[in-house]
This record gives structure tokens, C-alpha cells and sequence, in this order.
């Protein structure tokens, strides 16, 4: 039952992710050869690898991390408060350690998990994939080699909506209007981070973006256990 979950328990994250290079052009033959196999399995028949190339942000093996949001719910006498903190740049391995670093001290608090949309096809996966090929030491909370499905401290609002039916897909941003939660996708969504990225050079506004994420995931929790959202006045930056 989610009401028996300590909401200051749960740290809820959101990544950005591009593809590791800004353009098909760019990458060194071997990988291209590798990227051109990928693309013939994920794009459709008249697409051709370089067409394709626009998705590989979405495959930890040819993605890199740019920015990590992670927040948590401070009950406080006066009402309820979400502290967020943000990793990014240019420097994926930098990023990683960081989030790393935090992570492993949560991750040894009782009760400790982890909450994201969609974050057990993707966050979750994607961020170990990643700490693994930057050769950075997983923290608890994301180490899940041997564990039983029940001891995965993993929470994922869209698989929570559900309710068993593993054929339904729902984007954050509909259970976001759905639920009368202010729409994280105000300013850009995740088909433009790329171009933000490597065209605009805009890495803040990704950054906001990623932490509007976040913060949409943990109110949309709140939703689910019928309790009252944080106020915009209530965020605060660790």
C-alpha cells in the first residue's frame, strides 16, 4: 500500500540523456558499423542510420547522461516541501560520480527507494548501464544483480498506473493534465533535448526542464495516495 510508504523515504529522479555525439557523422567507424546494425532493428524500412541517429539518446550504449534531478518530500509543520538537486554537463563521468556520491548515503537510509516515470525501462536501467561503462561503483539503491523482485526498492508512477495492465503506456505529461498538475512540458519536451543541447548549447534550460520533471513525478505520488500536492512557494534548492 502506497499510504504505508514514508514519503520523505523516496527520492524521486529524472535524467536527460543525448546521443554521444552531436551528429551520425561524428562517430569513429567502428562505433557507426555498431549504430548502423541498431538502426536496421529500431527504424522503419525507408529510414537510413543517419535518420535514425536522432534516438540513440535513448540506448545507454550509444547515449551519455547530461543532467540528473533528484528531489525529495520534507513534511514540515507549515505543510509539505521538496528539496531538489541537480547534476549536469558536459562531463558524463563527473555527472555520474556526483549523483553516485548522494545516492550511495541515501541508499544506506532505512526504507530507502527510488521513484520515476517509466523509471524501471529507463532511469533505472540507463543510469546503471551508464555508472557501469564510466566504471563508477553502483550504490545500493541501483545494484539489483541477485535480488528478488520484491527486494528492488524501485517505484515507477507510470507502471503504479497500470494497475496490472502491462499493455498501456501513459506519458507523464497526460497523467500531469489528467491529474491537474501543472504540465512539465511548458518549454521544451524530450524529442528537442538534443538539439538544446548540442545546437542551442543551452544546458540550464535542460536542466530546468529535467527538475519540472521531478518535480511533476513526486506531485503526481502525492496524487496517487489522495493527499495534497506541494506548493510551488515550497521548493527549495539543496
Amino acid at each position: 500500500m502506497l499510504s504505508n510508504i514514508k514519503i520523505e523515504d523516496i527520492l524521486f529522479l529524472d535524467i536527460e540523456t543525448v546521443p554521444q555525439y552531436a551528429e551520425y557523422g561524428q562517430m569513429p567507424e567502428p562505433f557507426r558499423l555498431l549504430w548502423d546494425r541498431k538502426a536496421q532493428r529500431i527504424g522503419s524500412e525507408d529510414e537510413t542510420p543517419e535518420e535514425v541517429y536522432r534516438k540513440a539518446g535513448i540506448y545507454a550504449e550509444f547515449g551519455k547522461v547530461i543532467c540528473i534531478s533528484a528531489g525529495v518530500v520534507v513534511p514540515k509543520p507549515n505543510g509539505l516541501f521538496f528539496r531538489i538537486k541537480s547534476f549536469s554537463g558536459d562531463d558524463e563521468s563527473f555527472v555520474l560520480k556526483s549523483f553516485a556520491e548522494m545516492l550511495a548515503k541515501f541508499s544506506a537510509k532505512p526504507g530507502a527507494l527510488l521513484c520515476a516515470h517509466n523509471g524501471k525501462e529507463f532511469d533505472f536501467p540507463y543510469l546503471s548501464r551508464r555508472m557501469l561503462i564510466n566504471g563508477i561503483k553502483l550504490p545500493g539503491l541501483l545494484d539489483t544483480a541477485g535480488k528478488k523482485p520484491w527486494e528492488v526498492n524501485h517505484l515507477d508512477t507510470m507502471e503504479l498506473w497500470k494497475f496490472g495492465d502491462y499493455k498501456h503506456y501513459t506519458s507523464l505529461n497526460l497523467l500531469a493534465y489528467t491529474f491537474g498538475i501543472p504540465t512539465p512540458k511548458d518549454d521544451i519536451d524530450g524529442s528537442q533535448v538534443a538539439d538544446v543541447y548540442y545546437n542551442e548549447k543551452d544546458l540550464n534550460r535542460i536542466v530546468a526542464y529535467c527538475e519540472k520533471d521531478v518535480l511533476t513525478v513526486a506531485q503526481l505520488f502525492l496524487k496517487y495516495r489522495n493527499e495534497p500536492t506541494i506548493d510551488m512557494a515550497n521548493i527549495e534548492r539543496a
